[in-house]
């Protein structure tokens, strides 16, 4: 035990021994002791744990198969908002005396059977198909995750409904269903395909909801807070909504380009998109006949469409595997 009358020296400290003893220590080596805990890799002080989302984000960033993904999709919409980017042509401009010729100087994707620079075409069609996945999957999710959330959490007779809905839903073919509802709207915009999709996309989204929620709603957190008198609205918003929110991202993600090549489907068909309307699916459609003469005409789009369908399924891939704890 150190002297009573010795003067007070700053840079010493005294520590227990944890023996009921104590030891005269050093300013130093009292820093020493109080430093933060190492990472276990002891290469420096030990990081704040993260939450959900921020280590999602880490695991994003180290993903090729997530930059990749990215990258394509950044592209396609920036040329869907400014095509005047790389395509300085109308994509309305033909002509027949050039129909079904190759490649030329200006026009590398050369031309389909009206006489249209396909490039300029295939350029323009990205807007279209971005348009509808995108539209048509937000108003999946904000659809189906309100119902299905409501359902999960309040249960009871409206659950029930529901989940019978849902199933009369699942039980109608998507491409019949689509051959009957669009072929007698005669409107020639994107919105009576956003909306068949988002009629028929909802059941699942909601499913998923419900499921999360019915999940998130039994964990302590959610108890306690209850417990504590909060409402069921801040439940909803500030307690589960949070905790069960990751797999409808991750199902929308995955839905979004499966929209892409059903809005594709429908006007191959010629129940979707309409001319003269810019679309993968109708100049797929145009150029099938001439696919023995012209295989050029068929093929562009046809690689652009699939190249979108599979940026946005391998983005929805990769994060599913970054918020699921289970993969880890």
């Amino acid at each position: 035990m150190p002297d009573p009358q010795q003067p007070y020296e700053p840079e010493r400290a005294v520590a227990g021994t944890g023996m009921g003893g104590q030891m005269d220590l050093g300013a130093s080596e009292a820093i020493t002791l109080e430093k933060t805990p190492e990472s276990p890799d002891g290469t420096g002080p030990q990081d704040k744990p993260r939450s959900l989302w921020s280590d999602a984000w880490h695991d994003l960033r180290r993903n090729p198969v997530f930059i990749i993904s990215a990258l394509v999709i950044l592209f396609l919409i920036v040329i869907s908002i400014w095509p005047s980017l790389i395509a300085s042509g109308s994509p309305l401009k033909c002509d027949l005396a050039k129909a079904q010729e190759g490649s030329q100087s200006g026009h590398p994707f050369g031309f389909n059977g009206q006489g249209c620079d396909v490039y300029t075409r295939t350029v323009y069609g990205a807007r279209t198909s971005v348009a509808v996945g995108v539209l048509a999957t937000l108003g999946v999710a904000v659809l189906g995750s309100v119902l299905g959330g409501l359902a999960g959490f309040f249960g009871g007779a409206g659950d029930a409904i529901l989940s019978r809905i849902t199933d009369v839903f699942f039980a109608i073919p998507v491409v019949l269903g689509g051959l009957v509802l669009l072929s007698v709207i005669t409107s020639n915009t994107v919105w009576p395909v956003i909306g068949f999709i988002v009629l028929l996309g909802w059941p699942q989204i909601s499913r998923i909801a419900r499921g999360s929620v019915i999940t998130a709603k039994q964990n302590d957190y959610v108890q306690a807070a209850r417990a504590l008198g909060a409402f069921n609205s801040r439940l909803l918003l500030r307690h589960i909504a949070p905790n069960a929110i990751a797999p409808v991202i991750v199902v929308a993600t995955i839905a979004l380009g499966t929209y892409i090549s059903l809005e594709a489907t429908l006007s191959f068909l010629g129940v979707g998109l309409k001319p003269p309307s810019v679309s993968w699916g109708i100049d797929i459609s145009a150029a099938a006949p001439y696919v023995r003469n012209a295989p050029h005409a068929l093929l562009w789009p046809s690689g652009a469409l699939a190249v979108t369908v599979l940026a946005f399924i391998m983005l929805g891939d990769a994060v599913r595997d970054a918020l699921d704890p289970k993969l880890r």
